[in-house]
């Protein structure tokens, strides 16, 4: 197989996973709004297919590079979809994470509607999407466009937060519902912090530059 082809696999294969964690959180979003029990347990079980395909492309980046010996361009490429699938397997984990709680949510309904949850839930989905988009177009304006939606991600949590903190205080019957929404929240949050890395890994491959400071 030729260089060019293995570059060709690899962002085939980091295209493939961004879809699956895509699916992930899309259906833990799914499984919380509905207290889907049966669905979040699918999304626990996808946690191995995740983790199996970051384990797949960090060996064909570690052959790459041990056979091809990359330089400049293609060496900034194949170390930012190593960093990339790490980003994105511990999406999955945080996916999976959210499912989990959503298992103990599903035994009570809702005391309250849930309302800035679910916009947290889009907004990550959304950059996640634009984030692997950026990788596949090489994008550096929607790249850069991630990172500025992080603001919002961390916004909508400290919303979540101070309003289930209230609901803490002043409800003690579902005091364990409103800490383990609170989590949720947390999740989500940590899934936009991840996908901001996902977005800076994108600007380095294409520019050097990684957190404002010329790496290569």
């Amino acid at each position: 197989m030729g260089f060019d082809e293995q570059l060709a696999e690899l962002n085939d294969a980091l295209i493939e996973m961004g879809m699956v964690v895509e699916r992930a959180i899309m259906d833990a979003s799914k499984a919380l709004i509905e207290q889907d029990s049966k669905l979040a347990k699918e999304i626990i079980a996808l946690d191995d297919e995740i983790d199996q395909r970051e384990r797949e492309i960090e060996s064909l980046c570690l052959r790459i590079m041990l056979q091809r010996h990359p330089i400049a361009s293609d060496l900034r490429l194949v170390s930012s979809v190593m960093k990339i699938a790490t980003d994105l397997e511990r999406i999955g984990d945080h996916a999976s994470d959210i499912s989990g709680l959503v298992v103990v949510l599903s035994h009570k309904q809702y005391s309250r509607q849930l309302e800035h949850i679910p916009h947290m839930a889009e907004a990550t989905m959304k950059m996640v999407v634009k984030s692997i988009d950026a990788f596949v177009n090489k994008d550096l304006e929607l790249a850069n466009e991630v990172i500025a939606d992080d603001d919002l991600i961390d916004s909508l949590f400290e919303t979540v937060k101070g309003e289930l903190v209230e609901q803490i205080r002043n409800d003690r019957d579902n005091s364990d519902q409103a800490i383990n929404l609170v989590m949720v929240a947390k999740y989500f949050e940590r899934i936009g912090d991840h996908t901001t890395n996902i977005a800076e890994w994108v600007v380095f491959s294409l520019t050097g530059i990684h957190k404002d400071s010329r790496i290569m």
